[in-house]
């Protein structure tokens, strides 16, 4: 949980509404507003579902919460293709203290790259908060398959060990390896090093995958440590899971603040239907005001489109440079063709596009063009906030 002491906020409602700001210029916008499926769908959904509705196993008590978020996917409507972006804050009680929380929800995309974004996005609100000393810990747990292989290696190791547990924990050991894994793993138990770890039973596919995640982050400049320890049910996640922690500048003890991963198995659960879908959230201490204000943000004038697999690693730097100099933009990252981002402009009527693809990533610039008069011009990225500015595409500052 965040300490409003270590950040540059004097109340909970002063964060949210900073932290609001920044997830919105991102394009998330609230649960409240995205569209529901009609009834008809609604209850097709629901009659499918029941044949899902087996026990949950929980591992760790943010998984419980996740449960209410999944359930409020589930119907909301999206065109082919279409990924929706959402937030939703709100307010429980963690270890006997209530704290406010902020939820970001990507739904609708497999892509590495909703992991990445959602990483990106609470990185900048920790950064806007002042939180100066925080730790990025990232685990991948695979697919039900290659986690199932762990976990049965996991239950083997416990029976091993069985006489250094806890024995109001060890009945747990035998029913659920994972979560006495956990709980283990939460009380330094001195067997832990030595446990299996899941990223060591990941099959190739999913090593590229989880690649693919390393490698935004690496392109976006945002260190990382890879953690064994950070884990959760099976029945909540698939593949990606991370873990953002203050650290005490006193002590150098860790305090984690944020949580998060992509909760496929859920999100499939409660739709009925395989579903894609990853989150993170960000909790924070209650004090002061707690009432955030609900802001409308301003209209972008430009459309971020990219082509290629190398402009798409490039385009989340290039997104928070241009929210640091104050410059909205619309952006099309779950998209995988350039295409899908020009029909999306189209309908947005923007009147200017960046466009990046292949050879303006690896030579630094970016193409800005003009609908209008379909004319653009290359652009150093380093000069891009001036340029927009000058072409009075945003206001002065």
């Amino acid at each position: 949980m965040l300490r409003l002491k270590d950040t540059r906020h004097p109340h909970t409602a002063s964060f949210l509404e900073s932290a609001i700001r920044i997830a919105n210029y991102y394009g998330f916008s609230p649960f409240e507003d995205a569209a529901r499926k009609d009834s008809a769908e609604m209850r097709m959904m629901r009659k499918r579902a029941e044949k899902n509705d087996g026990e949950i196993s929980f591992a760790r008590k943010e998984e419980r919460s996740l449960v209410y978020a999944a359930k409020r996917s589930a119907p909301l409507k999206r065109e082919p293709g279409e990924s929706l972006l959402l937030w939703r804050s709100g307010s429980d009680i963690k270890n006997g203290t209530p704290n406010a929380f902020l939820e970001l929800h990507i739904l609708g995309t497999a892509s590495a790259i909703a992991e990445a974004l959602l990483i990106v996005v609470a990185h900048a609100i920790m950064e806007e908060a002042g939180l100066e000393k925080r730790v990025l810990s990232i685990n991948n747990i695979g697919s039900k398959e290659s986690s199932s292989r762990f976990v049965r290696d996991v239950a083997s190791y416990l029976r091993k060990h069985i006489e250094s547990i806890s024995p109001t924990l060890r009945p747990r050991a035998a029913t659920d390896p994972l979560g006495t894994l956990i709980q283990l793993i939460e009380r330094g138990h001195p067997a832990i090093p030595r446990a299996p770890q899941a990223m060591e039973y990941l099959t190739e596919e999913e090593r590229r995958r989880f690649w693919d995640l390393l490698e935004y982050l690496e392109m976006f400049g945002l260190p990382y440590e890879l953690s064994p320890h950070i884990l959760g049910s099976r029945d909540c996640w698939a593949h990606s899971l991370y873990q953002i922690s203050g650290v005490d500048k006193e002590t150098s003890s860790r305090m984690q603040v944020a949580f998060g991963g992509r909760y496929d198995p859920l999100a499939s659960r409660f739709a009925a239907a395989p579903a894609s879908a990853a989150m993170v959230s960000i909790s924070c201490e209650i004090r002061g005001k707690t009432r955030h204000k609900r802001e409308t943000p301003g209209i972008p004038f430009i459309y971020f489109a990219h082509l290629g697999p190398e402009a798409r690693r490039r385009t989340l730097g290039v997104l928070e440079n241009l929210r640091r100099s104050g410059i909205p933009v619309h952006h099309g990252l779950y998209h995988e063709r350039i295409g899908e981002q020009m029909l999306t402009a189209r309908k947005l009527a923007t009147p200017y596009v960046l466009i990046m693809g292949h050879k303006e990533a690896v030579e630094g610039t970016i193409l800005v063009r003009e609908v209008a008069t379909n004319s653009q011009d290359a652009v150093p990225l380093a000069e891009l906030p001036g340029y927009l500015r000058r072409r009075r595409v945003v206001p002065s500052a």
